[in-house]
């Protein structure tokens, strides 16, 4: 391709190409990477993103999971700065964005990203759209991965309702067929031999054989997922006769599809072997023990090929999700180890809570959201053994909307409040008053639970820029930080998303202020006080630079992606954090700002003499302002990187003009004066 030109159909059709003739990976790798340098030398941005987003499949497909976070990273920052939140390409971005972190085991990102994506594709994909299906499958294949297998399956239900209601002919509609499957496999996992949820599970994986014959699509790819499905569900349900042979005509598929020598193809073969096993026993032919059902594994093939940019939305929507079966761990026992306070509000919400409203509240239940989000050091996972003393202890969050909280809310806290203080080895501590003020846990409806943490039920809509500045950063992180367990209506979910979205001429309005004070207070005033001989004023300087560096770092790498900076005594665990995530912007700030904290007692209250060898202050003096130059240099370097700056003027304060020229709108709350 030339280098003056980025032709994206053309991309496409060649990418498939390459696909279709089974071209080893080294040259598809090669290809994605050329043309990637020639979208960007195009200036072709749009361009650039159907590319990342192609390399985003190919890389997770492959398993190369740490070399596309830097392909994520990458599409996220390049969509935003399109300015394409709120659109379908937006929504694109994050599923695939999402796809690649749960594939890669990172399911807080993935959750993240999947809710920010739902949140878009429900207001901007058609009613009835199948890209909405396949996203609530995405979803199904996370909660599965990570054991909560009721949220599975309502996703699974969510989307195969889509799909019934948009279909044209619903027997003879694979994507109905691969959906039923999914659900199929999540029910068996979770039930027991003979139950009505085993039933139910037989009746959907035989449902989707049915759709194959009566479509005559048989010859498919997806088929041999079914085949190995129906296998599974046979094989859960104690029928392992019929789980031989399912799996016998599965691996024959294979075979005959994919060939002899793959994952897929082996997997399923070990799965057949334990089939006939079981088969063996049950016949008295047999000695062995079969392995436990659970232990089993059927699916599609590790090294799926990706789909393109506009079909990326519909990955594991007409498939067994992943490699394997997913695995539907039971809730988690007592703990043998000490648990973090997220996970003792977990296993607390498995064990404990969740049972209750099942028995108590069955209609309710598909409608509960829950989790752990808010006030507390275990809301932020930097708890530790320290944290135990005050305000610990089992608890959850259950969020209910307006309707339900009042129907039933008081009496489901009266339930809540009435269930066992202790559980494993962890009783509730002593609260503090202000833990006693504002409740942490218990039965909320969703707007009162934001209105106490922030004074809003939800964020205040984008063209409100002057109560988006009114939100103190550290509130909004109480407001977005935690753990959602369960989510089936994503009422909580999109209520929470909504105060990570801050507009983008908030962001640059704050970015410009904090450049201001990075200005103020490390360039101006650190040393000018220190010439004074005013130590207690030149270390109140240290403190707001730091600050400002810490809030602009989080600003300039996005709140969608990473939240906000926290209040100050999580301020640097939260930063530490961020700045060791791969391709973070000015991941090398916090790490000199802890040095210059260090150097700030000798440089503001040393003097003269100070110190063994009598040099005084003067080395400590010179390493700190040193650093606040470095660092507003290297602040520097990413506004023109990021373009938002054409100036390389050193000083902050004259960077400010060039970032608020970036702002859109004309409230006067957004300027500097």
């Amino acid at each position: 391709m030339p280098h003056d030109d980025f032709d994206t159909r053309k991309f496409l059709q060649s990418l498939d190409a390459l696909f279709d003739r089974h071209a080893a990976d080294g040259d598809i790798d090669g290809f994605l990477k050329d043309a990637m340098a020639d979208a960007e030398n195009a200036g072709d941005l749009a361009g650039l993103l159907t590319v990342l987003n192609e390399a985003m499949g190919f890389y997770r497909s492959r398993a190369r999971h740490e070399e596309n976070q830097w392909i994520v990273q990458r599409a996220i920052e390049l969509a935003l700065r399109l300015g394409l939140e709120g659109t379908e390409a937006w929504a694109t971005t994050l599923i695939n964005a999402a796809t690649a972190m749960r594939a890669a085991g990172r399911y807080d990102q993935a959750r993240d990203l999947y809710d920010q994506a739902l949140d878009t594709a429900q207001r901007v994909y058609p009613t009835g759209d199948r890209r909405l299906a396949a996203l609530h499958n995405n979803r199904s294949m996370l909660y599965s991965e990570t054991g909560d297998s009721a949220a599975a399956a309502q996703e699974l239900r969510t989307a195969l309702a889509i799909l019934e209601s948009s279909s044209v002919d619903a027997g003879r509609d694979v994507d109905i067929a691969g959906t039923c499957t999914n659900l199929a496999l999540v029910l068996a996992a979770a039930a027991t031999a003979g139950s009505a949820q085993m039933d139910e599970a037989h009746d959907l994986a035989q449902r989707a054989l049915d759709i194959y014959r009566q479509a005559g699509r048989q010859d498919s790819a997806h088929y041999a997922s079914t085949l190995a499905g129906r296998a599974q569900v046979a094989f859960l349900e104690g029928d392992a006769d019929g789980a031989v042979a399912y799996y016998e005509r599965a691996l024959e598929h294979i075979a005959a599809t994919y060939g002899e020598d793959t994952d897929y193809y082996r997997t399923t073969a070990a799965n057949l072997q334990t089939a006939r096993q079981a088969a063996a026993r049950a016949s008295g032919a047999d000695g062995t023990t079969a392995p436990a059902a659970g232990d089993d594994t059927a699916g599609e093939p590790a090294t799926d090929s990706p789909s393109s940019a506009a079909e990326a939305a519909a990955d594991g929507q007409t498939s067994v999700p992943g490699s394997a079966v997913p695995s539907h761990d039971a809730a988690p026992r007592p703990a043998a180890v000490p648990m973090t306070g997220m996970q003792l509000s977990r296993a607390y919400w498995l064990q404990v809570v969740r049972p209750m409203l099942a028995e108590r509240y069955p209609g309710y239940l598909p409608r509960i959201a829950a989790g752990l989000v808010g006030h507390g050091s275990e809301c932020y996972g930097f708890d530790d053994a320290l944290s135990h003393d005050h305000d610990f202890g089992p608890r959850v969050c259950l969020w209910l909307t307006a309707d339900d909280y009042a129907a039933v809310g008081e009496r489901m806290q009266a339930d809540y409040e009435a269930l066992p203080r202790t559980f494993d080895v962890y009783g509730r501590s002593v609260s503090t008053p202000r833990a006693q003020e504002t409740r942490r846990d218990g039965v909320f409806e969703i707007g009162a639970f934001f209105e106490s943490v922030t004074g809003w039920p939800a964020a205040p809509p984008a063209d409100q820029p002057a109560a988006w500045l009114m939100l103190d950063e550290a509130t909004l992180a109480a407001a977005t930080n935690g753990k959602v367990f369960a989510d089936p209506l994503g009422a909580f979910s999109k209520a929470r998303q909504s105060f990570k979205l801050m507009p983008d001429d908030v962001r640059l309005s704050l970015m410009s202020r904090r450049l201001g004070m990075l200005a103020q207070a490390g360039q101006y005033n650190l040393p000018r006080m220190l010439q004074r001989g005013d130590g207690a004023a030149a270390w109140l300087a240290v403190d707001e630079f730091v600050r400002a560096a810490a809030s602009y770092v989080f600003l300039e790498n996005g709140p969608a992606t990473v939240g906000y900076v926290p209040y100050y005594k999580w301020l640097f665990a939260a930063w530490r954090q961020l700045s060791a995530r791969l391709f973070a912007k000015l991941a090398e700030v916090c790490g000199q700002c802890e040095r210059l904290l260090q150097v700030a007692s000798a440089a503001c209250f040393g003097g003269a003499g100070f110190g063994e060898g009598g040099r005084g202050s003067a080395p400590a003096v010179a390493e700190a302002t040193s650093i606040v130059e470095g660092i507003c240099g290297q602040v520097v370097d990413r506004l023109n990187a990021d373009g938002l700056s054409s100036s390389t003027d050193d000083f902050l304060e004259w960077q400010r003009p060039y970032v608020e020229a970036h702002i859109q709108g004309g409230d006067p709350c957004l300027r500097s004066l």
